[in-house]
């Protein structure tokens, strides 16, 4: 079994709405018939005991060696703690090549287990070892390091409950939430809405202590020390049991408590110093330690949160102790579990000593024995939920410190003998914190967990919000890029900032921020980030579907154009028109369910036969009013877009609409069917969105189709009395399409220019000057610079044969490069004569022809 072409497809495709794992699977004949390798599936049972072998409810025939290998991708990646279901594994028709997917939680872990499942099924197959503990325990780390920690997942799992999209940006936890102009951004337990002064005070205690104390909201006095001898003066200046800690410390790193000695404070001085170069001294409040959660000024959890501690047996030492404790599963290292493992430290040993204990000494039974002063869960602590005990004064009060600082979101660290009682005269706010870890409210130790992550997201969007902009995908295969600029220039019309994307570029408010084909879900993410983005226009072609399918989980509408008979069949295992239309409907089958719209080709039984698939509602289009889809359609009371006469109709049951083609100039009066669709398509998404039929006319009537606005889009050109033609036309369909347009208008001469894409079958390489040779007069055959796989002249070889019983081609020329055909063009070309140039390199031959037609 060999494993090629591996690729993780991040957004729903063509196999389901999961992140998932692709890989081509070559097995041979044995290995299509795992009975062929003796004991193959026994074999595989012992090393994976766990692995899922049963037959796939989609698979109906024997299991093969590619089946196994999906199985154990899943089971692997579930052994590891992944939350992973789906499977599947198709057969090409090429014997003995697979298509296997497997759904990911994390990419990296995807990976690493599909490699260790090619290694596993060899070992099976060979009889070899297999250490599966090892496998699982490389899976684990990997994802333990990689997911979401459980701050910013319960943040996001939050944002989901409320359909709020979000893109991780980081392998860290930075993540935004929504996109373009309604987008937010954290990381961790820190939101856009953090203000950076803010942060700054709270970060330096000194500051916060006095803030709060002009409050009047209880805190410990205390001052800034400048070395070892200066914090004893300050402790003997407070009088009684005191704090010594960082200025600008966290997580309890540095801090000591309870000091009453000279040698405990110059020490606890030394540790801090190490931390930071300022140091405070603070009294010493007792009582108990509560962590309080506020988010936008509200008190949303607390909890009672206890030093690390072991419980003596009689029989074991401190060190074992603490190693019996750290083997509950729930403890980990660092904030990916609910607890944290001891830290049996420096720290730890000292505050041993001070009880006059060391490692190895044995507890009586029963007896408690603290490891820290601080009750941090990071160094080992646990936490006990006491929201509902929290007194409504003690509320008001850390609700105010949280104010005072101006954050968001905001950790308050509150020292007293109960939460049941005011602040005042039982304790005091010690300290405040930015960023504060979400763990002990969501997986208390004791208690109840908190919705934090709501409360967060409730804070950052509003009821009803899901912070979602109009995302409108065009897919098909001709008239794409025209029906994406329709519709962009609709939406500008409307005062939105759009962001669009075509085989030509990415656009963010009419400016082209990247060049090239942009078609792909890689550019459609890059609009979708872009914060002047109101609304979003994407062309969705099949080659990026394919690749790693959408570049958003769902659009509000999608358009299908047409699926062309022959355009890119055999390319990655789409071999039919029916496999390209289910590339292609991918789209339709992700809008927003009961409140998306699919715009659909009804002319096109491909098109039309999508809207079963569509979870949200249809229009359908087409030039004929009795085409059966629309009168049927029409019939429901459903929303219909047609040809009468010489305007364009949209009706449903409620009232019915006219845009006169001649107020359109892309469809010259009427004369050019093809873009008669595409105002079709576009006028459908506008009514989609709800636009007013007013603003949708107006931005049908302002576009352009030239070579600034749609290049390579039928631009059309005046040359001394001639007409030159522009066009990106490359498939069957759409020359079709441009030899019904070239019919309407009158010329005494005609001639074409054209290269073929190597990439395309040989049948439709000769379909293209078939169409061609009976509608020109002159056909000027050329090499373009890239063959794509082609030997040299192979291309031009079939286009000439598709000329062969042309019925009106009586001139054909052969030329070598793309300019050099052009200027051929223009050599011959006479007044009333039309000229058609299929454009390979759209930019630079579209300057090139501007500026022979400039030059007269």
């Amino acid at each position: 079994m060999k494993v090629s072409r591996i690729r993780a497809l991040r957004g729903p495709n063509l196999w389901s709405r999961h992140t998932a794992i692709e890989a081509i699977v070559s097995c041979s004949d044995a290995e299509c018939h795992p009975v062929g390798i003796p004991d193959f599936l026994d074999r595989l049972r012992e090393r994976f005991p766990q692995v899922d072998l049963l037959r796939p409810a989609y698979h109906h025939g024997a299991l093969t060696m590619a089946h196994a290998f999906e199985r154990v991708i899943l089971g692997l990646q579930v052994q590891a703690g992944c939350l992973v279901t789906f499977g599947h594994t198709m057969q090409t028709l090429e014997t003995g090549i697979y298509q296997v997917v497997v759904e990911y939680s994390e990419e990296a872990v995807g990976r690493l287990a599909t490699e260790l499942s090619k290694t596993l099924c060899h070992a099976a197959a060979e009889d070899t070892a297999f250490d599966l503990a090892d496998a699982v325990r490389r899976l684990r780390a990997l994802n333990e390091e990689i997911r979401l920690g459980p701050s910013t997942g319960a943040i996001v799992s939050a944002a989901v409950a409320r359909d709020i999209p979000f893109r991780r940006l980081t392998d860290g936890s930075m993540v935004q939430f929504g996109w373009g102009s309604k987008q937010r951004r954290i990381q961790a337990a820190e939101t856009g809405l953090t203000g950076a002064v803010a942060e700054s005070i709270a970060q330096d205690k000194e500051l916060t202590r006095t803030l709060l104390s002009a409050a009047g909201i209880p805190v410990p006095s205390g001052r800034p020390v400048a070395n070892a001898e200066d914090a004893w003066t300050a402790a003997c200046e407070i009088g009684g049991p005191v704090v010594v800690k960082p200025q600008d410390g966290n997580q309890g790193k540095g801090v000591a408590v309870n000091l009453t000695s000279r040698e405990q404070v110059e020490a606890a001085y030394a540790m801090a110093v190490e931390i930071s170069g300022e140091v405070l001294v603070e009294r010493y409040i007792p009582g108990h330690d509560y962590r309080m959660l506020v988010v936008g000024n509200k008190l949303i959890a607390a909890a009672w949160r206890n030093p690390p501690e072991v419980i003596g047996d009689g029989m074991r030492s401190v060190r074992e102790l603490v190693e019996q404790v750290n083997n509950d599963p729930r403890r980990g290292e660092g904030h990916a579990n609910s607890l944290t493992k001891i830290h049996f430290d420096e720290i730890a040993l000292s505050h041993l000593a001070t009880q006059g204990l060391t490692a190895e000494s044995i507890p009586l039974k029963g007896a408690s024995i603290f490891l820290r002063n601080n009750a941090n869960l990071s160094t080992g602590g646990t936490a006990t939920d006491v929201t509902d005990d929290v007194h409504p004064a003690l509320a008001a009060r850390v609700e105010a410190a949280s104010q005072m600082i101006g954050l968001d979101i905001c950790g308050i660290d509150v020292i007293c003998d109960s939460v049941s009682n005011p602040l005042e005269e039982h304790g005091a706010i010690i300290e405040i914190n930015a960023a504060p870890g979400l763990r002990m409210h969501l997986q208390p130790s004791f208690g109840k967990g908190r919705a934090v992550g709501e409360a967060v997201i409730a804070n950052m969007f509003k009821d009803g919000d899901d912070a979602r902009i109009p995302v409108i995908a065009v897919s098909g295969t001709n008239g794409k890029t025209t029906t994406v600029r329709l519709i962009a220039n609709i939406l500008g019309y409307q005062g939105l900032r759009v962001g669009m994307t075509s085989t030509d570029g990415v656009y963010i408010n009419g400016q082209r921020i990247d060049t090239g084909d942009c078609s792909g879900p890689k550019s459609a993410k890059k609009v979708l980030l872009h914060p002047d983005v109101d609304a979003a226009v994407f062309e969705t072609a099949r080659g990026g579907l394919l690749r790693e399918g959408l570049g958003f989980d769902r659009c509000g509408v999608a358009v299908v154009t047409n699926i062309g008979m022959g355009d890119h069949l055999g390319l990655s295992y789409v071999n039919t028109v029916e496999d390209l239309t289910a590339v292609k409907r991918i789209i339709v089958q992700n809008v927003t369910p009961g409140t998306g719209v699919a715009v659909l080709n009804a002319a096109d039984p491909l098109v039309a036969g999508m809207a079963v698939h569509c979870p949200g509602s249809v229009t359908f289009f087409a030039r004929n009013p009795d085409n059966p889809v629309i009168a049927k359609h029409r019939a429901q009371g459903k929303r219909v877009i047609y040809l009468d006469g010489d305007s364009i109709v949209a009706s449903d049951a409620d009232a019915e609409q006219r845009i006169p083609l001649g107020g359109v100039p892309l469809t010259q009066n009427g004369a050019i069917a093809f873009q008669i669709d595409n105002v079709m398509a576009a006028a459908g998404a506008g009514w989609a969105l709800g636009l007013d039929w007013e603003i949708i006319r107006a931005g049908l009537a302002t576009f352009v189709s030239d070579m600034q606005t749609a290049p390579g889009r039928f631009n059309l050109f005046n040359h001394r009395g001639a007409t030159l033609i522009a066009d990106y036309g490359h498939n069957a369909d759409a020359i079709q399409a441009l030899v019904h347009a070239i019919d309407n208008m009158p010329a005494k001469r005609r001639s074409v220019v054209i290269s073929g894409a190597g990439d395309r079958r040989d049948d439709d390489i000769r379909q293209q000057t078939k169409i061609l040779g009976d509608a020109f007069d002159e056909v000027v055959l050329y090499q373009d610079q890239c063959q794509r796989g082609r030997a040299d002249g192979e291309v031009l070889g079939l286009l000439r044969q598709g000329l062969e019983n042309a019925k009106r081609t009586r001139d054909v020329k052969e030329i070598r490069g793309e300019f050099v055909a052009i200027d051929t063009a223009f050599a011959n070309l006479k007044a009333g004569e039309l000229c058609l140039i299929l454009v390979d390199q759209v930019e630079e031959a579209l300057g090139y022809i501007n500026e022979r037609v400039v030059a007269g």
